[in-house]
């Protein structure tokens, strides 16, 4: 297999992609493993997701020899392939876990899918992106709306056309990616240190939140819906616990 899910002892699933004599680049096979790994973690009673890949290089997005053989294939078979891509960004960016995505080297094509549904994103500083499409004759379908949603419609009518590298900190300036950093694994830790800090029910509910929330008018569902679930978490086991630990200046018991 060439994609790994460990479980640390911080209880965090770490989800590593091993394909580097590749640089990482994904085929049938690699979409189905990420897809049966992420399902699984979202299973598991952990903290956060990490999605890695080794080597020198994140991902160099599909496969060539698997974009090859593809190419001789109808109609048919290809959008049942593509539907199985959607179902990999889906599935990622539908996560209940907060999930985490560590960049380094070059990230090209169907890659920025995977880190635009991410809900965190950093990148080593001399990490490489490109929407690579265009140059073979193709366009970035699949992970459009998660790209689009992370870099904005503007950017993608630039990036998506021109299919230009572009470095780390352009990522960063157009909302890809969240922190760059000379020491990846150190900006990681202290990131999983934070989450790791706080209720894990109240961060999945923060993140259920902004699903609901997010691109809605607020009217009066909306007021009412927020009003709800705050409420909620007050009375919360977790919410009564927080509350009871900074007034008692204490740690809440969930912080080990």
């Amino acid at each position: 297999m060439s994609v790994t899910l460990q479980i640390t002892k911080s209880n965090v699933a770490v989800l590593l992609l091993s394909r580097p004599e590749k640089r990482n680049a994904f085929n049938e096979q690699v979409i189905h493993e990420l897809i049966q790994c992420i399902e699984h973690a979202n299973s598991l009673d952990v903290r956060a997701l990490v999605l890695k890949t080794e080597g020198e290089h994140f991902s160099a997005g599909a496969d060539l020899n698997w974009m090859k053989s593809m190419a001789d294939n109808d109609f048919s078979e290809n959008l049942a392939d593509s539907k199985q891509l959607a179902k990999l960004m889906h599935v990622l960016a539908t996560s209940p876990l907060p999930t985490i995505c560590a960049v380094q080297g070059a990230a090209f094509g169907g890659a920025l899918g995977l880190i635009a549904c991410c809900d965190i994103a950093i990148c080593q500083d001399n990490a490489q992106f490109c929407l690579s499409e265009v140059k073979l004759g193709l366009i970035p379908a699949v992970i459009s709306p998660y790209v689009i949603s992370a870099i904005g419609e503007r950017a993608a009518r630039r990036y998506f056309l021109t299919a230009e590298i572009f470095d780390a900190h352009t990522a960063k300036q157009l909302g890809l990616i969240h922190q760059v950093t000379g020491k990846l694994d150190c900006a990681l830790d202290q990131l999983l240190g934070n989450l790791l800090n706080n209720g894990p029910l109240a961060v999945r509910a923060a993140k259920q939140l902004i699903n609901d929330v997010a691109g809605h008018e607020i009217n009066g569902q909306i007021i009412n819906l927020t009003a709800e679930r705050i409420a909620e978490i007050r009375v919360s086991e977790e919410g009564q616990e927080g509350l009871s630990a900074f007034f008692e200046k204490r740690p809440p018991s969930w912080q080990k």
